[in-house]
């Protein structure tokens, strides 16, 4: 099977390349320059790849040429503005990236005519959050504050709509997902990317806000549920339906706790700082229920939350030592499949 992975470059991106090249499949990748330092770059993700194309989504007109060059079998929408803190900063960007991109990515795998599947990747950020225990299910409102969530949420509407009203008859199918861990991580203001720099260099770490809680998910969890939609979508199930992929309550977490856990992991006597909160709206409780998946996907998490932490925590300490980090990555991907 060929897989297009838009925002390849990426952190899930690369992993998720890893992970379909792992199992055999041919891969492509359209997506802007990976960070400085990105695992894409670490663990030449490129050598993996069967077209590496570097497209800005929201070009219509070169992100239709791309797809059409690529001719994929199942599209993997991952590329987007990820980041809330930033969204502030250039909303703009944000808006055309999320909104716009999507539809152009849309489009492109319409008119390209060789696609059988695709799964456009959201956010849990799409719900509009009451700040509640309980997790949102997929027909709960969708809303958003600040300016990444808002345009989550109305690429999902997009989608939804696309898929109601377009006549494209691609099974298209939504994943929303939450934070995830993993190693090679570069992305800032992400909460394991900045514990792993601080405890790496014997440092103690800034936090915002220690009593965010968050479903902490391994990368590999979250990246097992969009290809389990992927499949039940090339099996003529489930097309033009919303998924979440969650971890279950035990792997809720504040974020001070998650800074603990990581320092013991790490064997650090470094602290933790709390830093005066910007004035931004951040949720401070977000949670998925992910039964539907777990019924009719078959899917669930298989990593419990102190081992996503570990092996994030035992990813970063081999590769500083001087593994390999795509050696790093395919023991750690050998050894999540074998799991199943």
């Amino acid at each position: 099977m060929h897989y297009l992975v838009t925002g390849h470059t990426g952190f899930k991106g690369a992993w998720l390349v890893q992970v379909l090249a792992a199992a055999g499949h041919r891969v492509s990748g359209l997506a802007l320059d990976p960070a400085p330092g990105a695992l894409f770059s670490r663990a030449r993700v490129d050598e993996l790849l069967a077209h590496d194309l570097r497209v800005d989504i929201r070009d219509a007109s070169a992100t239709a040429s791309a797809v059409a060059q690529v001719a994929p079998e199942v599209v993997i929408h991952l590329a987007a503005q990820p980041l809330v803190r930033e969204s502030y900063r250039d909303p703009r960007t944000t808006w055309e990236t999320n909104v716009m991109g999507t539809y152009n990515v849309l489009d492109a795998v319409a008119r390209a005519g060789t696609v059988r599947a695709q799964v456009i990747v959201t956010t849990d950020k799409v719900y509009r959050n009451v700040n509640r225990v309980d997790g949102y299910r997929e027909d709960e409102p969708l809303g958003g504050v600040d300016p990444y969530s808002a345009s989550k949420a109305a690429a999902d509407l997009l989608t939804q709509s696309w898929i109601a009203s377009s006549g494209c008859e691609v099974a298209t199918g939504i994943a929303r997902a939450g934070n995830v861990v993993g190693g090679g991580d570069v992305c800032p203001e992400r909460l394991m990317v900045d514990l792993v720099t601080a405890f790496s260099a014997g440092k103690d770490v800034h936090l915002r806000y220690p009593h965010a809680v968050r479903p902490w998910q391994h990368v590999l969890d979250c990246l097992a549920g969009y290809l389990a939609l992927a499949n039940v979508l090339l099996d003529g199930r489930d097309a033009g339906e919303a998924f979440n992929f969650g971890p279950g309550p035990d792997a809720f977490a504040e974020v001070g706790e998650v800074a603990r856990l990581v320092a013991r992991l790490w064997g650090t006597e470094a602290g933790v700082i709390v830093d005066p909160a910007p004035d931004l709206h951040e949720a401070g409780l977000l949670a998925l229920d992910a039964s539907k998946a777990n019924r009719d996907l078959g899917w669930h998490a298989r990593l419990e939350f102190p081992e996503a932490m570990a092996w994030t925590v035992d990813w970063a300490k081999r590769t500083q030592a001087g593994e390999d980090p795509r050696a790093a990555c395919s023991d750690q991907i050998a050894t999540f499949v074998s799991s199943s």
